[in-house]
């Protein structure tokens, strides 16, 4: 299923990139679906293949040319639980650069496993945080065995995070196929994503619909968040990006990493700020109790959009610090080297789709639950094309990323 459209000539393959994808709710959220237009992506990666001959560039393709399946992971079967839970991450993963594509995609497996614990919305909440805890010990190596997700399994309504949690141990064993650096950069990821999810259950509970909503206490809460469930994938795909693929002296090395936790956390700053309604259905606000009783609101008053008066001078401060995360985000791909072509594209379509996002958020009721905001399909398709032109020609991305930003 993966293979016959993405080399049909007259058929549409809409794609989401790894880096936004990594950084999807509940644990890692990033911007809506960002659909790339397939004809697009390949005549990029075409242009930008100067010295590879055609064996090489088949070696690389996902399908086609008369070459077989090539797994993206380790075998057919890990792979296999990989497309199932993210369909549209899956095929995207074969666009990324070699070196680090394999080590993206586990790290997205193991944390999957993690968010598919986590979000089960039957069960008991103590249950739920001593399979997460005891996961997590085993991944790391700190001794234990993997608690017998089984029963877990039987209460998924999808029957492919089921067939994932029935399949953990060979998930985990996917470690052993990486060197002792990549895996120590995977756990350091996991790590905090699943103190996250910890701290997520204890503050709100399962995620149930109905009952009574609770905040985060306040901004400090709220940016530690932002940090656990998405800043840290910028560390880590920072921290992939100079092992693997470039190389920058230590102090620009620093500055590389600050702005790369920036970028995920604009990324899960405008899934906060989008998804308000939704959250509050399952009892939870991430907008901060103590800036809500600045306006005299309550986290309960956000369930009425006839309070969205009140409500949007303190969502435009939210609103412009994201704004500040994303310029940090803009900064971090111009530290990108103009030859790493695959790793700047898969950084600028969530900024780019970021930044509308913001300008949408602005104007929209952002409280009212049936007025979903998001960026259409076809502005996905016009910033793609819009992509590859800012790429090829010299100073295109920085004016792009100008142009393209927040105005308000």
């Amino acid at each position: 299923m993966l293979s016959a459209g993405i080399w049909a000539p007259q058929e549409l393959q809409f794609m989401v990139l790894p880096f936004q994808r990594l950084l999807m709710p509940p644990f890692l959220k990033g911007c809506d679906e960002i659909l790339f237009l397939d004809s697009i992506l390949r005549r990029f990666l075409w242009h930008h293949k100067p010295r590879q001959t055609i064996s090489s560039w088949r070696e690389e393709s996902p399908v086609g040319l008369g070459r077989g399946h090539m797994p993206v992971l380790i075998d057919e079967k890990i792979d296999n639980l990989l497309e199932t839970t993210s369909r549209s991450f899956y095929p995207t993963l074969k666009y990324l650069p070699k070196k680090t594509r394999g080590q993206i995609g586990l790290l997205y497996l193991l944390a999957r496993v993690a968010d598919t614990i986590a979000d089960t919305k039957v069960g008991e909440t103590a249950l739920l945080l001593e399979h997460l805890k005891v996961y997590n010990d085993v991944v790391q190596g700190r001794g234990g065995e993997l608690p017998d997700f089984s029963e877990l399994a039987a209460l998924q309504t999808n029957e492919h995070e089921a067939e994932l949690l029935r399949n953990v141990p060979l998930v985990v064993d996917g470690l052993s196929v990486y060197e002792q650096g990549d895996k120590e950069r995977i756990l350091e990821c996991l790590e905090v994503i699943v103190g996250g999810q910890i701290l997520d259950l204890e503050r709100f509970g399962t995620a149930n619909e109905g009952g009574t909503v609770s905040a985060l206490p306040t901004d400090v809460e709220l940016d530690d968040y932002a940090f656990r469930v998405a800043g840290c994938v910028g560390v880590f795909w920072s921290k992939m990006s100079l092992a693997h693929l470039m190389k920058l002296n230590p102090e620009d090395e620093a500055l590389f990493m600050e702005r790369g936790i920036r970028f995920g956390k604009a990324l899960q700053m405008i899934n906060i700020l989008r998804d308000i309604p939704e959250d509050l259905r399952f009892g939870r606000c991430y907008i901060p109790q103590s800036s809500l009783n600045e306006i005299g609101l309550s986290p309960e008053d956000l369930l009425d959009d006839q309070n969205l008066e009140t409500f949007r001078p303190l969502y435009n401060r939210y609103l412009d610090l994201t704004n500040e995360h994303l310029e940090a985000a803009t900064a971090y791909i111009r530290m990108i080297p103009e030859t790493q072509f695959r790793l700047k594209a898969s950084c600028m379509l969530p900024v780019l789709v970021g930044q509308r996002t913001v300008t949408l958020l602005r104007e929209g009721n952002i409280l009212n639950s049936d007025e979903r905001i998001k960026v259409t399909r076809d502005e996905m398709k016009t910033y793609a094309r819009k992509l590859l032109r800012a790429l090829l020609i010299p100073g295109g991305v920085r004016r792009l990323l100008e142009k393209n930003k927040d105005k308000s």
